[in-house]
């Protein structure tokens, strides 16, 4: 962990709950590809807004990233690398694109919270994701649905 802030959060996590002491060191992500995207869902996640994240297992595959584990912790920032919060993965659940479900996007608490919404956004993102690896999102593709829970920030 190589970013500062991040490191300062954890460590004040761990002061305050010392059963985690022997967790590997979380992994540091900021949500999105933009600047705006990226600052407006760490905020959702802080209002407890936003409890589930969609990750195209392509991408995870064609970046070579595992994927979530169930108990792993994640700091999360902002854009501009700004320690804001602390997740710790409680599901992981692959599904193909079309079966995706209401309940489901509520969750992720994105946009008005429709599924149409979700689809759009999710679809325009897997196509930039992709892209570099010349690949394009299909209704059949994968999709890992994590859910989590906000434990510090």
């Amino acid at each position: 962990m190589d970013n500062a802030s991040a490191r300062n959060m954890w460590g004040d996590f761990l002061d305050a709950h010392l059963e985690f002491a022997f967790e590997e060191a979380p992994k540091v992500f900021h949500f999105s590809d933009n600047e705006q995207d990226a600052d407006h869902v760490v905020n959702l996640v802080i209002k407890n807004l936003k409890k589930s994240a969609s990750f195209s297992l392509l991408g995870l595959q064609n970046r070579k990233e595992p994927l979530p584990k169930i108990g792993a912790f994640m700091v999360i920032t902002d854009w501009n690398g700004k320690a804001k919060c602390i997740i710790r993965t409680t599901a992981v659940k692959l599904k193909p694109f079309f079966s995706i479900t209401k309940e489901y996007v509520q969750l992720e608490g994105l946009g008005d919270k429709s599924l149409e919404h979700w689809k759009k956004y999710h679809w325009d993102y897997f196509t930039r994701e992709l892209a570099p690896y010349e690949r394009v999102p299909r209704d059949s593709m994968i999709v890992v649905c994590v859910e989590f829970e906000k434990v510090y920030g």
